[in-house]
């Protein structure tokens, strides 16, 4: 064969063998289903500036995911079943379902609290049935509360709620995000004042949809909905989960907006 035969069966190959390669390298495309209560949840416009951490999760991974925040506001792990079974009938192997509850369960007062016994059972079914259509479950902790004591420390509200899901993952073995733990020290680095920067608090008139103001210490707005999402974004990372290699790298500089005219 000449040389230059040989040239050209290379220039036809070598750019079909590098299209093949990448398209056999691209990644699985995936889904991450978000089971959880207000804190997590997507919030109606009537709602706003009140913004659950997975609203802005959404915006941090590559288009290899997609991601389904099934999370409702008031859910409990007892409430959360006929939304549990729209995710177990969509799951997939490799998927994942990140699961935090306990704020709603923890209250006694509520009509779907769950004992601390009926709160690990529903917890691990959640676990049990997503492992069962090979998707990867995650636990969460359930987010802090703003509640400082007189002295400017954070108060835990979720300790015994927290730690049944602690226990919980290391004996099933599923990757936790102590997003309590995380959360808290977040808070108690902002201080008593500061922190409220992160929560929905809003005085009279200063927004339509809630004209007599607003004092939450539960939700968040747009600004604590982006740093509770990127605690479990850099937990994810910590675990090593596969996930993590699906977060946006951006290289890109800053974009600093014209100055006015």
């Amino acid at each position: 064969m000449s040389l230059n035969k040989k040239h050209i069966i290379t220039a036809l190959i070598l750019p079909a063998l590098a299209v093949l390669l990448a398209f056999t390298l691209q990644p699985k495309h995936i889904t991450i289903y978000l089971a959880g209560d207000s804190t997590m949840a997507d919030k109606d416009i009537k709602a706003y500036p009140e913004t659950g951490w997975g609203t802005p999760f959404k915006a941090f991974f590559d288009t290899t995911v997609t991601i389904v925040n099934k999370a409702k506001n008031g859910r409990s792990t007892k409430s959360f079943a006929k939304d549990w079974e729209s995710i177990t009938d969509n799951l997939k192997a490799g998927d994942y379902v990140l699961i935090q509850f306990g704020h709603n369960d923890e209250i006694p007062t509520k009509a779907n609290a769950t004992t601390e016994v009926q709160f690990k059972e529903n917890l691990l079914r959640f676990v049990t049935e997503a492992r069962a259509k090979q998707a990867i479950p995650v636990l969460i902790t359930a987010v802090a509360r703003r509640k400082f004591d007189e002295e400017g420390k954070l108060k835990s509200t979720h300790d015994v709620y927290s730690d049944v899901v602690r226990k919980l993952a290391a004996e099933q073995k599923v990757p936790l995000i102590d997003l309590d733990r995380d959360s808290q020290a977040l808070l108690q680095q902002f201080g008593v004042e500061n922190s409220k920067m992160l929560y929905n608090h809003l005085a009279v008139g200063e927004h339509p949809n809630y004209p007599g103001g607003m004092v939450d210490d539960t939700h968040f707005n747009e600004l604590g909905a982006r740093k509770m999402a990127q605690i479990v974004l850099a937990d994810i990372k910590l675990l090593k989960l596969d996930l993590a290699d699906r977060i946006v790298k951006s290289n890109r500089k800053p974009t600093v907006a014209p100055a006015a005219k």
